[in-house]
């Protein structure tokens, strides 16, 4: 059976949501504060955290943080209804999903299967998985890991799985809508932001600037991973214009 973490101080709600869980298949434990969840959490077994925001000790932003500094474990995270920047800040630190309060137990398991599969979507290829290189930036979905130059850029589950799909794609807009169903395993809402958060922490790890993008934003449609003769046409059109 696949072992789910649940590190939330409301016993009731961990009680309710755990036997919910183990009928769907899944083996379930739970702890109520972030010391000891970080510990459990990082003693390895676990195929997935469902980490609540709100945790007495450490809040549950410092544990993800902790997690994230030496695993790529699964984390989607519980925050409180409305508070978009404690989603935008979970995201940012390295939350694979996140799920707001109060929430379908239904939802949180189909959230909780879209994550297993993001991470396990490597298993099932071929053995010698085709390395992307676009620029350089190269690709190896083999051993799941990025370079740009040489330099390996750790990227989380879904921020790898996030730019294959735009690195395959490069030269071509790829709808936000296509990127929500493939990456997050979910449909499309527009008023949904998370992927437009992921892309956002992508950037950063590519090290994007305003005069040398890998992703550019289609406003209104999508993004683009762009190809370099496309960013040398791109330069040369505002040398032209200068």
């Amino acid at each position: 059976m696949e072992r789910i973490l649940i590190v939330d101080d409301d016993v009731e709600l961990c009680t309710l949501v755990g036997e919910y869980l183990q009928a769907e298949g899944f083996a379930v434990e739970a702890v109520h504060d972030g010391e000891n969840g970080l510990q459990r959490a990082t003693g390895g077994g676990y195929m997935l955290v469902v980490l609540d925001v709100m945790l007495p000790g450490i809040n549950g932003f410092e544990v993800l943080r902790r997690i994230r500094a030496t695993s790529r474990l699964p984390v989607l995270l519980l925050t409180a209804r409305g508070e978009d920047v404690d989603r935008i800040v979970g995201l940012e630190i390295g939350a694979d999903d996140y799920l707001p309060k109060p929430f379908n137990p239904r939802e949180l398991v189909a959230r909780i299967r879209a994550v297993l599969r993001r991470t396990r979507s490597d298993k099932g290829a071929p053995s010698t998985p085709d390395i992307v290189r676009v620029g350089e930036i190269e690709l190896d979905p083999a051993t799941r890991c990025v370079r740009r130059d040489g330099r390996l850029i750790d990227l989380t589950s879904v921020e790898f799985n996030l730019l294959e799909v735009l690195l395959r794609e490069a030269g071509r807009v790829v709808p936000r809508e296509r990127l929500v169903n493939a990456v997050l395993s979910r449909k499309f809402s527009p008023f949904d932001r998370s992927i437009d958060m992921h892309v956002s922490k992508v950037r950063k790890k590519l090290g994007d600037t305003d005069s040398d993008e890998h992703i550019k934003t289609i406003r209104g449609v999508g993004y683009i991973f762009a190809r370099p003769r496309d960013s040398e046409k791109a330069g040369e059109k505002v040398k032209s214009t200068s």
